[in-house]
């Protein structure tokens, strides 16, 4: 036996992935890690007692090339003497009609045969050929789209499927890099196909593969996947953690209150309500609702979801207010400091010289700091009003006021109390958003205007993050 053979047979022994005797259906695509991995079960399967079969689901993605991934497939099948069961699909027609991205699409459909192909067969398990190299590919995209750590712990040993939780996936190859297949694929001889799309930097993953991370490893990491696997073991092992003390606290009795638990175990019981209630779940809807209990926010259009003092995660009928506020205020930056109170907020500001120290540049709750000669010496006050356009920190034009509320989920009640300020007819500040592209310090600020907000009903931390 191989010391590959002998690593996939400790792995599926330590980690439970499967036991002795009965089925297993094994996914190969025709490339070199399913076809390394069948042929690694498959010489297990005497000594182990499992009853193979083999599938195989053709996206009709590349043409000929594609038919010719399924023929390789339905050779090896015949030659192993296992039983296959090929599935087809035009998976662009259904990205287009489904409105999901070519990627999704194609793992919705593979997913769907597969399951129906194990119910058909009554197979319990399905293996899958992800390997190491795959989970540090994950974590990267993961990572660069702000995912937290039941996201960035990647793809798990054994896991339901998507489609069907009756069924088990087990992955006995994620600690195997890609390279270790490629070279037992040589040494054993075994035939396998090359995904020519695999090299497009068209596709994010592929970007991650062919560019980031051989830099990554060329010049700050060497042993990058040794790195990222263990880290990926202690996210994971942290996340769940968090998650079944989650699961506990909602099982009740609440105890402690909400604000008494650890933060990672708010933002997960807030994240398993979310999830429950059907709503599409990220990070800035999950901290809105945590930090302030009884606001509520915006989830989409006409949907509102609110968080109670006692933890509780609720839809809640959305009370659009007919008519705008229309209070307005107009105060004058005389003097070097001075404070203001406008309907229900406290506003205090400073004007100091940039001398020879630089400006703070760390982000602070309920706080920014302008180009004072930029804004002048008269500020208005008021709320927001139909048709409002704003130019938020790095964005190149302004924008509608209306669009960035909606993508920031501030609920449509709570946006006619939230504050805006102007100068010279143009807003240069929102509360709670970023300031203007216009009024930011830079390297000719002669003088900085530091501007304070807070609330009777919201501390400064809250106010600050709206």
């Amino acid at each position: 036996m191989t010391s590959l053979s002998q690593q996939v047979e400790s792995t599926l022994q330590t980690r439970d992935l499967l036991r002795r005797g009965g089925k297993l259906l094994v996914a190969v695509s025709g490339g070199v890690d399913s076809m390394v991995l069948l042929h690694l079960l498959n010489s297990l399967a005497a000594p182990w007692g499992w009853e193979l079969s083999v599938a195989h689901f053709n996206h009709q993605l590349r043409g000929r090339s594609s038919d010719l991934d399924e023929k390789l497939v339905r050779q090896t099948a015949d030659i192993l003497k296992l039983p296959v069961t090929v599935g087809r699909a035009d998976v662009k027609a259904f990205a287009k009609t489904s409105g999901l991205s070519l990627e999704m699409a194609a793992r919705k459909l593979r997913h769907e045969f597969l399951a129906a192909t194990a119910r058909a067969g009554k197979i319990p398990a399905i293996a899958l050929a992800h390997h190491a190299d795959d989970q540090v590919e994950l974590f990267f995209l993961r990572l660069l789209r702000g995912a937290g750590g039941e996201g960035l712990a990647g793809m798990k040993w054994r896991s339901p499927s998507p489609m069907d939780p009756r069924l088990t996936l087990i992955r006995p190859l994620l600690d195997v890099p890609k390279a270790g297949l490629e070279a037992f694929a040589r040494e054993a001889g075994i035939a396998f196909r090359t995904d020519a799309t695999n090299v497009l930097t068209a596709l994010p993953r592929n970007r991650v593969r062919n560019e980031l991370l051989p830099l990554l490893r060329a010049q700050y990491q060497p042993g990058l996947a040794r790195t990222v696997l263990r880290v990926m073991e202690i996210v994971g092992a942290e996340s769940d953690l968090a998650g079944e003390l989650a699961s506990g606290w909602l099982a009740g009795p609440a105890l402690p209150p909400f604000a008494g638990l650890p933060v990672a175990v708010q933002r997960r019981v807030v994240q398993s309500q979310l999830t429950k209630l059907g709503l599409a779940v990220d990070f800035e809807l999950v901290e809105q609702l945590r930090l302030s209990p009884n606001h509520p926010v915006s989830a989409g259009l006409k949907l509102l979801v609110v968080r109670d003092s006692e933890g509780g995660v609720r839809l809640q009928e959305n009370r659009v207010p007919t008519r705008f506020n229309l209070e307005e205020r107009e105060i004058e930056l005389s003097g070097r400091a001075g404070e203001v109170s406008f309907s229900g907020a406290t506003i205090e500001w400073e004007l100091t010289k940039a001398g020879n120290r630089t400006w703070p540049v760390i982000p602070q709750p309920g706080r920014e700091i302008f180009d004072a000669d930029q804004v002048g010496k008269t500020v208005g006050l008021r709320h927001w009003r139909p048709g409002d356009r704003f130019q938020p920190l790095g964005m190149k034009s302004a924008v509608k006021l209306q669009d960035l509320f909606t993508n920031a989920r501030i609920a449509r009640e709570r946006r006619r109390e939230l504050l805006v300020a102007e100068a010279g007819g143009e807003i240069f500040w929102v509360e709670g958003l970023r300031m203007a592209e216009r009024f930011k310090l830079s390297k000719t600020t002669k003088r900085g205007l530091v501007w304070r907000w807070s609330r009777r009903t919201l501390d400064a931390k809250k106010a600050g993050t709206v």
